[in-house]
């Protein structure tokens, strides 16, 4: 048994997610879905639990069930992942990020997430309400306003060969990009 947790706490390529998120697509279809993605299920929950007279929740839920599911699994599989699977102590980042971070004044990574950035006093700052409440509004309306999320669109529709998920993975990209490169140093500098 120890031998089996040793090899799965062990770091693996990233070639293997790879192909697992590669093969999730044929899998879906052989089982008659065609479309997948996390943010749907938001949608699927409102619905469910939002018995109101709202257009955009007034349709059968129940058929995407199985979604609901998954992303339970999600949630339950990153929970044991974290709690019994991980070194908190044992996160390897890049040292030319962790030079670029220090230069930023982020210079405590001993977590998965960096302390100076993640705590209560940023967050009731003027970088924690562009970070937290701005970035978040921003993800949420461009997800809806792109019809769905990275996942939905970059694995699901862009296996689909739809036109659509095309561009707004193109567009998640640049925003990406422009996000790292340019906004998220601004924001790191206030």
């Amino acid at each position: 048994m120890s031998t089996l947790l040793e090899f799965i706490r062990q770091p693996w390529h990233w070639s293997v997610a790879g192909v697992l998120i590669g093969l999730t697509v044929p899998a879906l279809l052989i089982l008659g879905n065609k479309s997948f993605g996390i943010s749907a299920n938001l949608r699927h929950i409102c619905a469910a639990c939002l018995p109101a007279n709202i257009p955009f929740f007034k349709y059968d839920w129940k058929k995407e069930a199985w979604n609901l599911f998954f992303i339970g699994g999600v949630v339950i599989g990153g929970f044991i992942a974290a709690q019994f699977l991980s070194d908190p102590n044992d996160v390897q980042i890049s040292p030319a990020l962790a030079a670029s971070l220090g230069q930023q004044g982020i210079t405590d990574l001993s977590n998965m997430v960096p302390n100076q950035l993640f705590n209560w006093e940023t967050l009731f700052s003027l970088k924690g309400f562009f970070f937290f409440v701005v970035g978040g509004f921003l993800v949420g309306f461009g997800t809806r306003y792109a019809g769905g999320c990275t996942s939905g669109h970059a694995i699901s529709g862009l296996s689909n060969l739809q036109w659509p998920s095309l561009v707004a993975t193109i567009c998640f990209m640049v925003g990406g990009f422009i996000s790292a490169n340019l906004i998220v140093p601004f924001l790191l500098g206030l």
